[in-house]
């Protein structure tokens, strides 16, 4: 059935329907429409915020993320300085300990050391005296005993100081005490400490101090002192020979002498008979004095006594004297006796001695 055309004036109901019903559609479309544009807008924007949020969120995150980790490093780092301070403690412990031990150490080190400075010490003076012993002995060679002159003032030219058995007669006499008659009188007034320290006497002393220094190491000798009479200087020893080799000899006889205070006269009558009483006879003589006796074998009956009487004491005296024993005679300063040097460089000449007079600051 053909559709009958219609007007585009003249509508159905029917057609008026479908075109209010489709105006509803385009409407309720365009509602639609609209709605779905301001809901896609309220979605954006909600979604805009979600982002925003989620962005938020995850920064925050992030946020606590890095401040967990930083928490944990610096948890770690407390922790490693909590070691590390209890490794610190521990160390200044082992330290304080270590320091204790080395001051015990050090406290230890210096009494060892002070005590080996000591031994040093001691080991220096031991060396120090052993070379001096060395000194002195390097110094006195073969002699029986040290003696220290002035420079090289040592020596008597000419003297003869050897021999096997070696007698020394020392003057005594109180002209010993001075050069001078008038200070000898003078002197032998005075106290016996200024007579042993009267300068002739002191010279006297070091002369036999320098000749029993140089006796032959393995002689025997005798010191006699003599003045009017002759008197061994070691007590006991009369007529007996002592060692050069012993100290003990040498010693008690330099000491005698020291002790001895010149006085009296003087016989060489009494000095040159103790060589007839030695056994075996002495082999050389070491005769010091300062001039010719003053009496014979007795006491003079006269308080004076002229040169010419001296030298006849002299030549009886020598007449007593053992033949074959050299003389050597050290003449030390006197006024008033001309004839002395003379007579005691005879002596030298007959027995094949010597004779001479020593230099005032001798020795």
């Amino acid at each position: 059935m053909k559709r009958r055309p219609v007007s585009p004036f003249s509508l159905s109901f029917l057609d008026i329907m479908f075109c209010g019903f489709g105006a509803v559609v385009l409407l309720v479309l365009i509602l639609n429409t609209d709605t779905v544009r301001a809901r896609n807008e309220t979605f954006a924007d909600l979604s805009a915020d979600v982002i925003r949020l989620e962005q938020e969120v995850l920064t925050g995150e992030d946020d606590r993320v890095r401040a967990r980790n930083s928490l944990t490093v610096v948890e770690n780092e407390q922790v490693a300085t909590e070691g590390e301070a209890e490794r610190i403690i521990e160390t200044i412990k082992a330290l304080e300990i270590q320091i204790a031990m080395l001051e015990k150490e050090t406290i230890a080190s210096r009494s060892h050391i002070n005590e080996l400075s000591s031994d040093l010490k001691n080991l220096d003076d031991e060396q120090k005296r052993q070379g001096a012993q060395t000194t002195d002995a390097a110094e006195q060679g073969d002699k029986v005993r040290t003696f220290k002159g002035d420079g090289d003032r040592q020596y008597l030219t000419g003297l003869k100081v050897g021999g096997k058995r070696v007698l020394i007669l020392v003057d005594v006499s109180a002209s010993m005490l001075d050069e001078t008659i008038i200070n000898v009188v003078r002197r032998r007034n005075m106290d016996a400490a200024s007579k042993r320290n009267a300068a002739k006497w002191r010279r006297a002393l070091a002369t036999v101090d320098w000749l029993v220094s140089n006796l032959p190491p393995t002689a025997r000798f005798q010191m006699y002192a003599f003045n009017t009479d002759a008197q061994p200087l070691v007590s006991g020893s009369g007529g007996k020979w002592l060692l050069t080799s012993s100290r003990k000899d040498i010693e008690a006889a330099v000491t005698g002498l020291h002790q001895t205070i010149p006085s009296g006269g003087t016989s060489l009558h009494h000095a040159l008979s103790v060589a007839g009483k030695l056994s075996p006879r002495p082999d050389n003589i070491l005769l010091i004095t300062d001039g010719l006796p003053t009496q014979g074998r007795s006491k003079p009956g006269s308080t004076t006594v002229s040169a010419a009487q001296r030298l006849k004491h002299f030549d009886a005296a020598v007449r007593t004297l053992p033949k074959g024993i050299p003389v050597n005679t050290i003449l030390l300063p006197m006024e008033g006796d001309a004839y002395a040097a003379a007579a005691f460089w005879k002596l030298a000449i007959d027995t094949r001695g010597s004779f001479l007079t020593p230099a005032r600051d001798w020795p």
